[in-house]
C-alpha cells in the first residue's frame, strides 16, 4: 500500500499547487481573502446539514489546503485543526490561515497515523468531498474517526456516492457502469492530467490509485468503531463535475442533465459517540 499512497501523495502535491495558485481555480482564494463575508462558503449540502459550529473544537481530516477548515473557524468554532498527507497542501494551509488572520492548527500526516500525531479529542470530526476513495482500508479509517470524537460529540461525513465511481468520468454521454460498485483490495489505477478544480490545468503527475467503498461498508465500519448513526442521506447533487455530462446547479453543486433518471451522486452521514 505504501507504493499506492506515495503515488497519490505526489499527485495531491501537484493538485494543491494548482488549486492554491491558479487564477482559474474553483477554490477562489481571492474571494476567500478579499470578498465580502459569504462570498466563498461551504457547499449548499453541508450548510443545510451541519448546523451551528459556534464554540466547537473541530478536527478536519483530509483537509487539502484547509480552506473549509478556515471557513469553519469563520463560522465561530472555538478551535480548528486540519490534517492532510500532502506537505505542499499543509504549507499552503498554514500560509492561508496567516493571510486570513485566522488561528488554526495544520498537521501533515497520513490519516491512518493521525492518533499518533494529534493528542486531543473533538466536539466535531469533519470529513467531506473526495476523501475515502483514496483510502484502502475503510475499517481502519472509521476507527481513526471514532478515536477523535469526544463522548457525546459528532462525526459529519459528506462525499460522492460510490455509484458515481462506477462510471467513466470522461465519457461525454450517459453510459452503463464500467467499474465494480463493491470494494476490492486492489486499487483502480488512473492516468489523468486534469484537475477537478481547474479545467485549464495540465498536470505532470498522472498516475493515481483509488478504492471504492460501498455505502453499507462505510456505515458498518462506523458502527463497529463505536459510533451511533443519526442519519444517512442521499442526494442527486455532487460538489464537482464528477462526470463529463453533468450540469451546474444551485449552491456550487452539479447534477445529471434534465430528463435523465435521478441517481445518488453524494451522501452524508451524521453519527455520535455515546456518552
Amino acid at each position: 500500500m505504501d507504493e499506492f499512497q506515495a503515488a497519490n501523495r505526489r499527485k495531491w502535491n501537484e493538485l494543491a499547487e494548482v488549486h492554491y495558485t491558479s487564477a482559474n481555480s474553483a477554490y477562489g482564494i481571492d474571494d476567500f481573502l478579499n470578498g465580502p463575508e459569504g462570498t466563498r462558503d461551504l457547499h449548499k449540502t453541508e450548510l443545510e446539514e451541519l448546523g451551528s459550529v459556534e464554540g466547537l473544537d473541530i478536527l478536519h481530516l483530509q483537509c487539502h489546503f484547509g480552506m473549509d477548515t478556515l471557513l469553519l473557524a469563520r463560522k465561530g468554532a472555538n478551535s480548528v485543526t486540519g490534517l492532510d498527507f500532502s506537505p505542499v497542501a499543509i504549507a499552503q494551509a498554514r500560509e492561508l490561515a496567516e493571510r486570513a488572520g485566522i488561528e488554526a492548527s495544520f498537521i501533515e500526516g497520513n490519516v491512518y497515523d493521525a492518533p499518533k500525531l494529534i493528542q486531543a479529542t473533538y466536539d466535531l470530526v469533519y470529513v467531506t468531498w473526495g476523501t475515502i476513495c483514496w483510502l484502502p482500508d475503510i475499517d481502519a479509517w472509521a476507527r481513526v474517526v471514532a478515536h477523535f470524537v469526544k463522548p457525546g460529540g459528532r462525526f459529519y461525513f459528506l462525499d460522492q456516492h460510490p455509484v458515481v465511481l462506477s462510471f467513466d468520468d470522461y465519457a461525454p454521454a450517459p453510459h452503463a457502469p464500467v467499474y465494480d460498485y463493491f470494494h476490492k483490495p486492489e486499487p483502480l489505477p488512473f492516468e489523468t492530467s486534469d484537475s477537478y478544480a481547474d479545467g485549464s490545468a495540465v498536470l505532470q503527475t498522472k498516475r493515481s490509485y483509488e478504492w471504492t467503498h460501498p455505502v453499507g461498508e462505510v456505515v458498518t465500519a462506523l458502527i463497529d468503531a463505536g459510533l451511533r448513526l443519526e442519519y444517512l442521506h442521499e442526494f442527486d447533487t455532487v460538489a464537482w463535475k464528477a462526470l463529463a455530462f453533468m450540469e451546474p446547479c444551485e449552491g456550487g453543486l452539479y447534477r445529471l442533465p434534465e430528463g435523465m433518471p435521478r441517481l445518488p451522486l453524494s451522501y452524508s452521514i451524521s453519527a455520535r459517540k455515546p456518552l
